[in-house]
């Protein structure tokens, strides 16, 4: 049996609203087996980042988790208090957030930035901190790591940037990094060098929960994939097998969409509509306003996750009969 970093069982996260209650987080449950990068993927508002933000204990007022276990190498921690939250934050378990410029402090040189997160979670001096974070930026392939240890963030490049963000969220090896659209806004190549980052760490024994709405740096690097809609899973499977055979009108959609995933199609797909409002949902599926398939059925009743074959679950009606 596989050992599981991270285990989400039946997450809710609810935000109340003078307008109503919003559910970004609906049922939510995941895996992260150990020394494995699983991936969240789904259109803007669909609750990746929440579920995330929920795991690391960053949800703030109005929002609250009302539900669910959140076991962190056996241990549940979604009970714990907030101070406990903090400690494990940066020691068990990190968070890349999805823009480097707004998360480091544009007044204080990147390299004091992470060696105070060394001086947070260690009792070590200075110097010593200071000689983790060179390792750290060693470990990242920050060139010139002395020279770069003193520079602001305006003066790095947003790789760099970037760089900085993985190396003080892995700087005291914490066993779960979660990494929500790391590589937003960088060019390909800087894209390739992240991604093959990311799966170093995986290598060193860090398991890495990765969130992105970019099927292709998913099928790169990603073991399995969760399909997130309207804040749900709408369906889970290895990444092989999701990519050759999705079933889920959504995850279909998603591919059908991408030019390099329609082989042989000259003319690409596009999901009408838009992601509906969380405060009024249909009542049966949550897709059924968007999806070309449905059915009576789908208007009326809201289907559960259902096993295929091992390993491999769908949120449809259709395609479970």
């Amino acid at each position: 049996m596989e050992r599981m970093t991270l285990e989400v069982r039946h997450l809710f996260v609810r935000f109340r609203t003078e307008k109503g209650v919003i559910t970004p987080v609906n049922d939510v449950s995941l895996q992260v087996p150990e020394g494995s990068i699983v991936g969240i993927v789904g259109e803007s508002a669909c609750g990746k980042s929440m579920t995330a933000r929920a795991v690391m204990g960053l949800v703030r007022a109005p929002g609250e988790v009302t539900g669910g276990e959140i076991i962190l190498c056996g241990r549940d921690i979604a009970s714990l208090p907030e101070k406990a939250r903090r400690q494990l934050r940066g020691s068990e378990i990190s968070m890349i957030f999805q823009e480097p410029m707004t998360s480091l402090n544009p007044v204080m040189k990147v390299g004091k930035q992470v060696a105070e997160a060394v001086l947070l979670h260690s009792r070590c001096t200075w110097r010593e901190a200071r000689e983790r974070t060179l390792a750290a930026f060693r470990d990242v392939e920050i060139p010139e790591p002395e020279a770069r240890f003193d520079c602001y963030p305006h003066q790095l490049s947003g790789g760099l940037r970037q760089r900085v963000m993985i190396a003080m969220a892995t700087v005291c090896k914490p066993r779960l990094l979660i990494a929500d659209e790391p590589t937003t806004a960088l060019d390909v190549t800087v894209e390739a060098q992240i991604l093959k980052l990311l799966e170093k760490l995986r290598d060193a024994s860090t398991s890495v929960l990765l969130i992105s709405h970019n099927l292709g740096v998913i099928a790169r690097v990603c073991d399995r994939v969760y399909v997130m809609y309207a804040g749900q899973i709408v369906e889970q499977a290895e990444t092989e097998v999701l990519f050759k055979r999705p079933l889920h009108p959504y995850t279909q959609g998603l591919f059908w969409s991408v030019s390099s995933l329609r082989e042989g199609c000259e003319t690409l797909k596009t999901i009408p509509g838009v992601v509906p409002n969380l405060r009024h949902l249909p009542e049966g599926c949550s897709f059924s306003l968007r999806c070309d398939r449905c059915v009576a059925a789908c208007e009326k009743e809201a289907p559960g996750l259902v096993e295929i074959e091992p390993g491999h679950a769908v949120r449809c009606l259709l395609a479970t009969r």
